[in-house]
């Protein structure tokens, strides 16, 4: 009988950050370094037009950008990692209580990007402390490419993102390769 492997293989934590604000980016990062340690890729600042479902909350005009860790997390603080941004949200509220800063955290891996939610929903899977973890991207050798699923998030299905996490894939797979 195979026994599971209690030291799976590290993966590179990154952070979605999401505002209208885009100076909040800037004084947010150093104290997610802080927290997860230096940060060795970040995406450009990219318009987010994908939905309107933070409007209410955070208002219009809201701009992406990712910021990828250069050291390797533990998979299993995904729930830790996650009740911690939310921590953080938490001190940057607007005057109605609104986030003004939503963070996004996920992990890759050579196999796939995952992200971390709140939210319970048929494709993704409770991993303790009221976390569900999705799927979002997997990535194929035959193209050297990500993949979506039905559910994958609009703006996770653009060139961008998939040339970004691509990136992180390659500083991933060079770090597992230094060991």
């Amino acid at each position: 009988m195979r026994k599971p492997d209690p030291h799976p293989a590290p993966v590179k934590l990154f952070i979605g950050m999401l505002s209208n604000e885009i100076l909040l980016f800037d004084e947010v990062k150093p104290l997610l370094e802080e927290i997860y340690g230096p940060i060795d890729l970040e995406s450009p600042v990219w318009p987010w037009e994908h939905t309107d479902y933070y409007e209410k909350e955070m208002g219009g005009g809201l701009k992406r950008k990712f910021i990828f860790f250069e050291k390797p997390a533990d998979p299993a603080s995904a729930a830790d990692i996650k009740l911690k941004t939310i921590e953080i949200e938490g001190e940057y509220l607007n005057k109605d209580g609104g986030r003004r800063i939503n963070l996004d955290p996920g992990f890759l891996d050579l196999a796939r990007v995952s992200l971390f939610s709140t939210k319970d929903f048929s494709h993704k899977i409770y991993i303790g402390k009221g976390i569900y973890a999705e799927v979002t991207l997997i990535y194929s050798a035959l193209d050297k490419g990500y993949h979506t699923f039905p559910f994958t998030f609009p703006d996770f299905k653009t060139k961008e993102y998939h040339g970004i996490f691509l990136k992180a894939r390659e500083s991933y797979k060079a770090l597992m390769k230094k060991g």
